[in-house]
């Protein structure tokens, strides 16, 4: 990861009562790397995925239905 603070941006999917996913898509542009942390956790654990991964958990996100 870089060494500038991360700027996460909420998931789009986050408008239903708290369940929000946070990605920094700057780290990917930078390292090819995602990071996904839970919003309501800001200092908890962050998941690195890379691109292809990402781009498969956006897809599983997509198909499920609320």
């Amino acid at each position: 990861m870089t060494t500038e603070p991360l700027e996460w941006i909420k998931s789009s999917y986050s408008n239903n009562g708290g369940q929000c996913v946070e990605w920094a898509p700057s780290n990917k542009s930078a390292t090819g790397i995602v990071p996904v942390r839970d919003s309501k956790n800001p200092t908890g654990p962050v998941l690195m995925l890379s691109s292809d991964a990402f781009a498969g958990l956006v897809a599983l996100a997509r198909s499920v239905e609320p």
